[in-house]
């Protein structure tokens, strides 16, 4: 791996997918993941009714789900899905496993000895309020990389997702808010995406190809939530299976 493309001089950095997290996450304190449409969503949301959530990346999710007291998540539409609309009290104390090609994906294939963090628009502020807390326990700088999930296409390729743009871009200028913002030109210009559209957010995950594709699916609701900028406190960090809350 080339060093400059890893981005080990800075110590906010960004890049997309799997690919971009082996590149750039590989000596980080912290990674956050992004998915805004839908999977560290959910996640979030999840947490706030008491329902943990276990990212999955194999062949077998009723096996994982059977030897982790869980559940699987459903498709979209039925009660408890990867749809952040379908979260509610009524799950409260229920573990499930969520198996999506993007941020599940990501997160799991992370799982180890660095925190991941669910990290979207909904918690940028709190995300930012954690890793700072965290950096004060170290009593050093902290190095953070905030990878964007994209979409996968029909044929497993990844595009571009505007909207996890976006969600990364709100990570990173919540962090220089807290005085963490030794960015790489990577992280850089994903802030000011969000910094210079920030008063459009809505509109632009609405009719982002993501959004709009949710909206023809018939889960407005779901594009709704995702586009909520400062709505949660919850920071969910993968701890050994499962995502939790962490003070």
């Amino acid at each position: 791996m080339s060093l400059p493309l890893s981005q080990n001089q800075y110590q906010v950095r960004f890049d997309w997918g799997i690919e971009g997290a082996r590149t750039v996450a590989a000596d980080v304190d912290v990674i956050v993941v992004v998915d805004v449409l839908s999977f560290t969503t959910m996640v979030g949301i999840a947490l706030e009714y008491g329902i943990e959530v276990l990212p999955f990346d194999g062949t077998d999710a009723a096996r994982y789900a059977s030897e982790h007291a869980a559940v699987v998540a459903g498709k979209r539409g039925s009660p408890l899905s990867l749809s952040p609309a379908s979260v509610g009290p009524e799950h409260a104390g229920t573990r499930v496993v969520v198996q999506s090609p993007n941020g599940s994906r990501i997160s799991a294939a992370l799982r180890g000895d660095v925190p991941v963090v669910a990290g979207s628009l909904r918690n940028r502020s709190a995300v930012a309020e954690w890793v700072l807390a965290r950096q004060a326990e170290k009593a050093n700088r902290l190095t953070v990389a905030v990878i964007a999930s994209g979409e996968a296409r029909g044929d497993g390729t990844s595009r571009f997702a505007v909207e996890d743009m976006l969600g990364a871009g709100a990570i990173i200028d919540a962090l220089a808010e807290v005085g963490i913002d030794f960015c790489s030109p990577e992280a850089a210009a994903a802030s000011a995406a969000f910094t210079g559209l920030r008063n459009a957010i809505g509109h632009l995950v609405s009719a982002s190809a993501s959004g709009k594709e949710l909206e023809e699916w018939g889960f407005p609701q779901d594009v709704e939530l995702a586009s909520q900028v400062d709505s949660s406190t919850v920071v969910p960090v993968l701890r050994g299976d499962a995502f939790s809350i962490t003070r």
